[in-house]
C-alpha cells in the first residue's frame, strides 16, 4: 500500500517546486547555508502539500480517470488503493506540511494555508470554468515562488510574478491542447472543461501567452541592473520554441515532465541555469560590470 501511495502523490511531477530556488538564486544568497537549510525545508514541504493535493484530486476525480486512457491505471483510479487509505494519508500530509510550514516562519505559513486552498478550490469546483481553470494553475505557480522568497526573507520580484505567472500558464495552455488532441470526440467525458475549449482557441492563446511571456523575459533583461542578462534572451526563445516544436509535432504536450528527457529542452535549461548564475554572482564579486554606464566608461 505504501507504494501504492507514493505513486499518488506523483513525485515525477514535484519538479514544479524547483520554482521554490528562484529566489535563493536572484537573491545573491546561493553561498547562504542557513537560507539553504530554509529553501530545502520549504521544497519537502511544498513536495508533502502538492502530493496530498494530488491524492484528493484523484478521488474527486476517480469516475473520469477510469475513463482516460492513461490515467486509469492510476492506484487509486485502478482501484489497487483503496480511497478510504488515500484519504486518510492525505489527512496525515496535510498536517505535517501546515506544522512544518508553521516551524519556518509566519509568511511562510500563510502562503502555504493559501496554497492549499487554492488547490482545494481547484479540485472541487474551480477547473470546471473555463479560463478560470487555467489562471488557477498559473497562480498556483506564482504561490510556489513567492513562498520560496518569503521562506529566506527576501524581496520578491514583481519580474519573478510575471515571468512565474506567464511560463505556467503557457505549459497549463499546452496541456489542455494536448489532451483535446489526445482524447478527441472522448475529451467532454473525461473532463468537462475540456468541451468549453477548441484547439483553434487554445491555439490563439497559446501565442498571445508566448508573446506576453517573451516581451516580459525581454523587458527584465533590458531593465535590470546587469545588462550581461540580456545574453540569456537566445536561451529563452530557443526553450520556448523548443517547447512548441514538441507539443505541436511530437505531441507529448501532455506530460511536461517529460520534455526534461528531450536533450535540447534539458541542454537550454541547463546553460541557461549556468549563465545566470555566472552573471549574477559575476556581477555581484565584481567580475562583470553590472551596469551599461560603468561598461562604456571602461
Amino acid at each position: 500500500m505504501l507504494k501504492e501511495l507514493i505513486i499518488s502523490m506523483r513525485p515525477q511531477q514535484w519538479y514544479k517546486n524547483l520554482v521554490l530556488f528562484v529566489g535563493i538564486v536572484f537573491s545573491l544568497n546561493l553561498l547562504n547555508f542557513q537560507k539553504w537549510f530554509d529553501v530545502i525545508s520549504a521544497f519537502i514541504i511544498f513536495c508533502i502539500l502538492s502530493g496530498s493535493e494530488y491524492i484528493i484530486n484523484d478521488i474527486l476525480d476517480i469516475e473520469k480517470d477510469r475513463k482516460h486512457p492513461k490515467k486509469r491505471n492510476r492506484p487509486i483510479a485502478s482501484g489497487e488503493l483503496k480511497v478510504s487509505h488515500a484519504l486518510l494519508f492525505a489527512v496525515i500530509l496535510i498536517f505535517v506540511g501546515v506544522l512544518g510550514a508553521y516551524l519556518i516562519n509566519m509568511l511562510f505559513f500563510a502562503v502555504s494555508i493559501a496554497y492549499i486552498l487554492l488547490i482545494l478550490s481547484y479540485s472541487m469546483f474551480l477547473k470546471n470554468i473555463i479560463i478560470v481553470d487555467l489562471l488557477v494553475i498559473s497562480i498556483g505557480f506564482v504561490i510556489r515562488a513567492v513562498a520560496g522568497c518569503l521562506a529566506i526573507n527576501v524581496f520578491i520580484s514583481p519580474w519573478l510574478i510575471i515571468c512565474a505567472f506567464l511560463l505556467a500558464l503557457f505549459l497549463a495552455l499546452c496541456k489542455r491542447r494536448h489532451e483535446l488532441t489526445l482524447l478527441g470526440e472522448e475529451a467532454r467525458n473525461h473532463r468537462k472543461i475540456l468541451g468549453e475549449y477548441s484547439s483553434k482557441m487554445l491555439d490563439q492563446m497559446i501565442n498571445i501567452t508566448t508573446a506576453a511571456l517573451i516581451m516580459s523575459y525581454f523587458l527584465y533583461t533590458f531593465l535590470a541592473d546587469n545588462i550581461w542578462m540580456m545574453i540569456t534572451i537566445p536561451l529563452v526563445l530557443y526553450g520556448l520554441f523548443r517547447y512548441m516544436f514538441l507539443v505541436y509535432v511530437k505531441n507529448i504536450g501532455g506530460e511536461p515532465e517529460m520534455l526534461f528527457k528531450d536533450k535540447g529542452m534539458l541542454i537550454s535549461i541547463i546553460l541557461w541555469v549556468v549563465l545566470v548564475v555566472m552573471i549574477l554572482y559575476g556581477a555581484h564579486y565584481g567580475v562583470l560590470s553590472m551596469d551599461l554606464y560603468s561598461l562604456t566608461k571602461t
